[in-house]
C-alpha cells in the first residue's frame, strides 16, 4: 500500500518551510511551550512521524525557528537600507523603524530569538545574528566617519539607541501607546540620540 503522505501538501521540499510557518503562528498565539512536533504535524497534514525528517526534536525546531528569524530581521533592515535617502539621519531613521516594526510584529519570536542565541550549543543562531546586529554597528560607524555621531565603540555608542528602540516596542506591545505611534516615536528617538550623540 502507498505511502498515503506522498500526497499530501508539503512533501518533497516544502514541509520544512510549511513546520516552521506553522510553529511560528504557535508561538504567536501560545507561545513556545505549547509547541510540539506532533501538532504540527497534524496542522500541516502529514505523518506524525514526518517532522523528525527535518528537525530531530522539539528544541531543533525552536533553534531553526530563532535562526530563521534573525535571516528575516537582517533582511528587513537591509531593504530598510535601500530604500531610504543618502543622508545618515534617513538611514538611521529608515532603519530603526524597521527593527522596531520586526520588534512589534513579531514579538514572541524576537523573545525566543534572543533566549535561543544565548543557548550553550547554538552556534548557527549566533553566526545568523551577527549579521543584523553587524548592520547596525556598520551604520553606528557610518555616522561616526560622516561626524554626525561621537567617537568610540561603536557598538557601545549604539546600544542607548538599541535599548531605546526595544523601550518603545515593549510600551506598543504592551498596549500602552498606539502602535500606529511606532514611526513618530522611532523619529523622535533617533532625533534626540542623534542630538545627544553628535560629535562635540
Amino acid at each position: 500500500m502507498p505511502d498515503v503522505t506522498d500526497r499530501r501538501p508539503y512533501h518533497h521540499g516544502r514541509l520544512r518551510a510549511a513546520l516552521l510557518d506553522a510553529a511560528e503562528r504557535g508561538l504567536r498565539e501560545h507561545g513556545s511551550d505549547q509547541l510540539s512536533l506532533r501538532e504540527l504535524a497534524r496542522e500541516v497534514g502529514v505523518s506524525h512521524a514526518a517532522p523528525r525528517r527535518h528537525f530531530p526534536d522539539r528544541q531543533a525546531l525552536l533553534d531553526a525557528l530563532a535562526e530563521a528569524g534573525f535571516v528575516r530581521l537582517d533582511a528587513a533592515l537591509r531593504a530598510a537600507l535601500a530604500g531610504a535617502e543618502e543622508n545618515f539621519w534617513s538611514r538611521m531613521r529608515a532603519t530603526m523603524t524597521a527593527y522596531t516594526r520586526f520588534a512589534t510584529e513579531n514579538a514572541a519570536l524576537l523573545e525566543l530569538m534572543y533566549s535561543s542565541k544565548h543557548r550553550p550549543g547554538a552556534t548557527h543562531i549566533v553566526q545568523a545574528a551577527e549579521a543584523p546586529f553587524r548592520l547596525m554597528a556598520d551604520l553606528m560607524r557610518q555616522g561616526q566617519e560622516r561626524g554626525a555621531l561621537q567617537e568610540g565603540d561603536p557598538e557601545r555608542v549604539g546600544m542607548v539607541l538599541f535599548a531605546t528602540m526595544h523601550g518603545i516596542a515593549t510600551i506598543i506591545n504592551g498596549n500602552i501607546v498606539k502602535p500606529e505611534l511606532l514611526e513618530a516615536l522611532v523619529e523622535t528617538a533617533v532625533e534626540q540620540f542623534m542630538r545627544g550623540a553628535r560629535r562635540q
